[in-house]
């Protein structure tokens, strides 16, 4: 995954169109309302590439998902509010086009000085985006000279702003290269996937086992340890032959879940006590009980002080942790305490030395909660993306960029 940056090309007089992720909360779904940006990390995220590329001469045409609008009707996840954010963030006017390409978008690229900033309408409002339409991808790259990728978040998805424009650019001559945002993310994982110092652990928490079963299976050849929380826990306490009461079980999963502790042997650590409760609600009354004791008629929603001392014991001296999915129903207090009580322990191997990188989605959602995101070593900005990338998936959105 060495592909070139932003830094391996003259961007000098030139029109960069660079795909970002914007796919931020908005404050409504309303069209008629006054729609803002009620959270805008992944456009501070943008950032270090932007101001690169503007301090270096460049013009800019910005493109990006938002939301999952039907069509270019569903008028309330237009750019408009982002493109506002994004000018105050810059400090610098930026320009909005009405469309995502055509006779308007093409005018107002042709009149990009260097310094300049537009956004394009949701990459979504065109039907083309998600079949990675040639057509599309060639209007895209006929507005600029250069193609950066700093969308990490979508580079697990062959859209025509993700990989069929990189092949446009590169078909007219032009470059198509990683900015800062994807080359950190690359970095950090990359080192997981191919070269991870030892011991490595990772733990896998969330919902569902049927999801990260072919995550785990690729673990197995490279992790030392996998520490098993949340949901999905219940589906191997299950799979060992123990009652699981009315916790969330993934039924069709159970084989894959016994075939994945065969294989595993010792390396698979899963929790040895719950904290359960009779009723799926944030007030429900809760108990700790063993993981083979757990009520028939209650249910598992976070693991137990002694899972997380054990899990503490497997994480001793660990040089690189890779940690996806939280350790229980964090969004309720009562049951986030081993999810924010593992992320205060990670914090604390961060300042020992450990390599701590939290894989998107939940997990990250949860670290942020916690007021912890700062103390961890890398967040990804990806949770499907980089759970794939831990896969050992190829990502159509890298693999279309540039090598060195």
């Amino acid at each position: 995954m060495n592909k070139k940056t932003v830094r391996d090309i003259d961007v000098k007089g030139k029109k960069v169109l660079v795909r970002v992720d914007f796919n931020v909360p908005l404050s409504s779904k309303d069209p008629k309302d006054d729609i803002k940006v009620t959270d805008d990390t992944r456009i501070m995220a943008a950032l270090p590439t932007l101001n690169y590329l503007l301090e270096h001469g460049a013009a800019l045409i910005l493109c990006s998902h938002l939301g999952r609008p039907s069509s270019a009707a569903d008028t309330q996840f237009s750019m408009a509010p982002v493109a506002d954010r994004l000018s105050e963030l810059l400090g610098r006017p930026v320009q909005t086009a009405d469309d995502v390409v055509g006779p308007n978008v093409t005018a107002a690229a042709a009149k990009l000085e260097p310094g300049d900033v537009l956004v394009l309408e949701n990459t979504r409002f065109h039907p083309g985006e998600k079949k990675n339409d040639a057509e599309l991808s060639k209007q895209l790259a006929d507005l600029a000279d250069l193609y950066v990728d700093d969308a990490f978040g979508s580079a697990h998805r062959a859209h025509a702003s993700t990989e069929g424009i990189a092949q446009a650019i590169r078909a007219k001559g032009g470059a198509a290269v990683a900015g800062f945002l994807m080359e950190k993310e690359l970095q950090a994982l990359g080192t997981a996937v191919s070269n991870p110092p030892h011991p490595y652990v990772a733990i896998m928490g969330g919902a569902k086992i049927s999801d990260k079963i072919k995550l785990i299976e690729n673990l197995l050849d490279t992790a030392d340890k996998i520490l098993i929380g949340g949901g999905m826990a219940n589906t191997f306490i299950k799979a060992q032959g123990h009652e699981t009461g009315t916790s969330l079980v993934e039924e069709d999963a159970l084989p894959e879940a016994k075939r994945l502790l065969e294989m595993a042997e010792d390396r698979l650590v899963l929790p040895v006590d719950f904290v359960v409760a009779d009723k799926f609600e944030a007030d429900a009354a809760a108990e700790t009980v063993a993981a083979d004791s757990i009520p028939a008629d209650k249910m598992a929603l976070d693991i137990g002080p002694k899972s997380l001392e054990t899990f503490k014991q497997a994480l001793k001296g660990a040089k690189m942790v890779v940690w996806n999915g939280p350790m229980g129903v964090f969004e309720f207090p009562r049951f986030a305490k081993a999810t924010n009580q593992l992320a205060d322990l990670l914090a604390e191997q961060v300042e020992d030395g450990t390599e701590v990188i939290i894989g998107g989605g939940d997990s990250a959602a949860a670290v942020t909660k916690a007021g912890l995101a700062e103390k961890m070593s890398h967040i990804s900005t990806g949770g499907g993306a980089s759970l794939e990338l831990l896969e050992g998936k190829t990502l159509p959105g890298i693999a279309a960029l540039d090598e060195k």
